[in-house]
C-alpha cells in the first residue's frame, strides 16, 4: 500500500501543520474535545492488531528494559525538571509545575510513539503500566523529597483509566490479530496511517485547548518545557544504549523516560497548588506530543538494528 507508506512519512508534517491551524484557528478544533478518548481508542486498537501474545511473552521473559525505564522515568524527569526550574530561575510556583510532570508516570503518547517510530509497542505498554503502579508512592515521594510538599496521587482513576483507554483495546487488537493474522498483515500501513491521523487530531485539539494559556507562558516556561523533555528523550536513549540495549529497545525507554502523564500533573497542580503551577504540564502535553512525532517520523526513516551497540548479547 504504497499511497499509506506515503502518507506516514510525512507524520512529522501532518502533525505540526495541524498544531499551527489549532493555535491560530482553535474554534475549529475544541469542540472535538469530548472525542479525545475516543481517538485513543482508536489508537491503542490499531496497535493491538499488529500485536501478538508472543510480544508480551518477551517482554515478560526479559524484565530488565522495564526495570531500567521505569528508574530512569522517576530518576531523570524530576531530576531534570527542578534543574532547568533552578537554571532558568523559574517561580517556586513554576518550579512545583515542572517537579509535578516530572515526577508522573509515563504517558499513553509514549505507547503511540513507540509504535510509529518502530520500537517495542508491548515493552512500551508494559513500561506504562508499571510506571503508573509505582508512582502512587513515587510521585508523592518525589514531590515530597524535592518541594517538601505532600499530595495524594488518584491512583485508583489512573489505572481504571489505563484499563479502559490503553489495555481493553489493546487485548481486543491482540485477539483479533490472532484470528486474523495474515489478513491484519496486509493492511499494517493502512493502520499505521488511520492511528497518525488520530495523533494528529488529538494533538491539534490539546492545542486548541490550550490555545489561551499559550499566549501568556512566556518564552522562558517555553524554554523550560523544551529543555525538559529534551533531556528526557535524549538521556533515555543514551543511558539505554550505553547499557547495550538494542536501537528498537532504546526508542522504547526514550519514549517512556521523555513523554509523561502531563494531564495527571495538570490536576494535581491544580487540585493541591496554583492555577500558575498547571501551566508547565498544560504546554508539557502540548509540546511533547509534537516532539514525540517528530522524532517518532525521523527514527521510523532510519535503519532499525536488533544488535547491542558493543559485543554484548543483551537484546532486552
Amino acid at each position: 500500500m504504497p499511497i499509506f507508506e506515503r502518507i506516514n512519512r510525512l507524520f512529522p508534517v501532518w502533525a505540526i501543520l495541524l498544531a499551527v491551524i489549532a493555535a491560530l484557528v482553535p474554534e475549529l478544533f475544541t469542540g472535538l474535545a469530548g472525542y479525545i478518548k475516543a481517538l485513543l481508542v482508536i489508537i491503542m486498537f490499531a496497535m493491538g492488531l499488529t500485536l501478538t501474545k508472543g510480544d508480551f511473552a518477551r517482554v515478560v521473559k526479559s524484565p530488565k528494559p522495564i526495570a531500567v525505564g521505569v528508574i530512569l522515568q522517576f530518576l531523570v524527569m524530576p531530576l531534570a525538571a527542578l534543574l532547568v526550574s533552578r537554571v532558568l530561575g523559574l517561580s517556586p510556583e513554576l518550579t512545583i509545575g515542572m517537579v509535578l510532570v516530572g515526577a508522573t508516570a509515563g504517558g499513553t503518547s509514549s505507547n503511540v510513539m513507540t509504535w510509529l517510530a518502530g520500537g517495542h509497542v508491548a515493552l512500551s505498554v508494559s513500561m506504562t503500566m508499571v510506571s503508573t503502579l509505582i508512582s502512587v508512592v513515587a510521585t508523592p515521594l518525589i514531590t515530597l523529597l524535592l518541594l517538601g510538599q505532600s499530595i495524594d496521587v488518584p491512583v485508583l482513576g489512573m489505572l481504571l483509566s489505563i484499563a479502559q483507554l490503553v489495555v481493553a483495546p489493546i487485548v481486543l487488537g491482540v485477539v483479533i490479530h490472532h484470528l486474523l493474522g495474515t489478513h491484519i498483515q496486509r493492511v499494517e500501513p493502512a493502520l499505521a496511517t488511520l492511528a497518525m491521523a488520530s495523533i494528529v487530531l488529538i494533538i491539534a485539539i490539546v492545542v486548541a485547548l490550550n490555545a489561551g494559556r499559550l499566549s501568556t507562558l512566556g518564552p522562558i516556561v517555553a524554554l523550560a518545557v523544551i529543555a525538559h523533555n529534551g533531556i528526557g528523550l535524549a538521556a533515555g536513549y543514551g543511558l539505554a544504549r550505553a547499557l547495550r540495549f538494542d536501537t528498537r529497545t532504546a526508542r522504547t525507554i526514550a519514549f517512556e523516560v521523555g513523554l509523561q502523564n502531563s494531564g495527571l500533573a495538570v490536576t494535581l497542580a491544580n487540585q493541591f497548588f496554583t492555577a500558575t503551577s498547571a501551566l508547565p504540564g498544560a504546554l508539557f502535553s502540548v509540546w511533547h506530543n509534537v516532539s514525540g512525532s517528530l522524532l517518532a517520523g525521523y527514527w521510523k526513516r532510519r535503519h532499525v538494528s536488533n544488535a547491542p551497540p558493543a559485543a554484548s548479547t543483551s537484546r532486552g
